[in-house]
């Protein structure tokens, strides 16, 4: 007599088959498990590894030096995600792991590594604190601000945030340069612009374009190969160190933040007055950024703002908050418009009265 029945189904709180209650809060709160077995797949090399043909667990194994069965139920809970699958032939790759192989030209392993760094998993039990206080204290618990304590004490993760950045300036550069009409724009300022992918796409795009890149003197270290002294580029483009919080060293007709402006409110706002105070009347001041309340990728969107809050004080902003930032700066709004499906570009002009 068989006493177990193999009828019964789980139904969500609707009567349907949707997602269980229980299942949706056991998932969510080992969320962290499929995140630390991403970052240990990039690290010990699976992604690099595999090739185009499948390989058993006992192949990559030995390839990587790493044990065997830890890596098996490595692999395991990653292909609950869709990161790899498995054949009669053994592991082979999917779209999602692909994208963790360096040589990948939409490559996004050094950006989860950045998400994943050592230090994310300090911040995040401090997440209570900042809902009770409503900010981070990040400064308060390490004695300097997120980026000054990055450069002095984590400086391979100081690497792996440029290399990053990058990445996903790779991604974005050509929609950008397609996005904006820079005919007749004579100079552009890339304001944080790390190592100048994007200004190199632009200067590229637009051949009477001169541009600069400022940031902080580690960011521009080792510019884009394009705009050194020897580079394709070098007769339109200048590498400058500065601090756009307290100073933008240049004019420009154009400034151009790109998904940098995601600081404290005061923070982003003195970045903006710094640029309308250095530039001219007829300057222009364009904003690169990820609205969350017009993402496709909601989930990415709100993690990474609760992530910034813990780190940098700051946030991802919603269309209404950062044009209020806009303004509070004392610039004018002249207009919103996509870039590519998950980034917005906003221009705002000086006003004649500005001080």
């Amino acid at each position: 007599m068989t006493i177990i029945r193999t009828d019964r189904g789980e139904r969500g709180a609707d009567g349907g088959q949707g997602p269980v209650p229980m299942t949706v809060l056991r998932e969510l709160s080992l969320a962290s498990a499929g995140t630390a077995a991403l970052r240990a797949a990039v690290r010990v090399g699976v992604p690099d590894e595999l090739g185009e043909e499948p390989a058993t667990t006992a192949q990559l194994a030995r390839s990587l030096k790493v044990d065997p069965d830890v890596l098996e139920r490595l692999l395991r809970t990653l292909r609950q995600y869709g990161v790899f699958t498995e054949t009669a032939a053994g592991h082979v790759h999917t779209p999602a792991s692909r994208l963790l192989r360096e040589d990948h030209p939409e490559s996004l392993k050094f950006w989860v590594l950045w998400v994943t760094e050592p230090w994310t998993w300090e911040l995040w039990p401090r997440l209570e604190k900042a809902v009770r206080t409503g900010k981070g204290h990040f400064e308060e618990e390490y004695g300097a601000d997120f980026f000054t304590h990055l450069h002095r004490e984590w400086p391979e993760s100081t690497e792996v945030f440029n290399k990053s950045q990058t990445e996903l300036s790779r991604l974005a550069s050509d929609a950008v340069a397609e996005r904006l009409d820079l005919d007749g724009v004579r100079t552009l300022a890339d304001i944080g612009g790390g190592r100048g992918f994007t200004l190199a796409t632009l200067l590229e795009r637009n051949p009477a374009l001169e541009g600069v890149l400022v940031d902080l003197p580690a960011a521009v270290a080792a510019p884009d190969p394009r705009l050194r002294p020897d580079g394709t580029l070098a007769s339109r483009a200048r590498v400058m160190a500065g601090d756009c919080l307290k100073e933008v060293p240049v004019e420009a007709d154009v400034y151009l933040f790109k998904s940098i402006l995601e600081w404290g409110d005061d923070q982003t706002v003195t970045a903006l007055r710094n640029a309308a105070r250095a530039g001219r009347p007829d300057s222009r001041i364009v904003l690169i950024t990820n609205l969350v309340d017009d993402s496709p990728e909601i989930r990415y969107a709100t993690g990474i703002d609760l992530l910034f809050l813990l780190n940098t004080n700051g946030k991802r902003h919603t269309k209404k908050g950062v044009t209020a930032l806009i303004e509070r700066a004392g610039l004018r709004v002249e207009g919103v418009g996509p870039i590519n499906s998950h980034l917005h570009a906003l221009e705002a002009s000086i006003p004649p009265d500005f001080l």
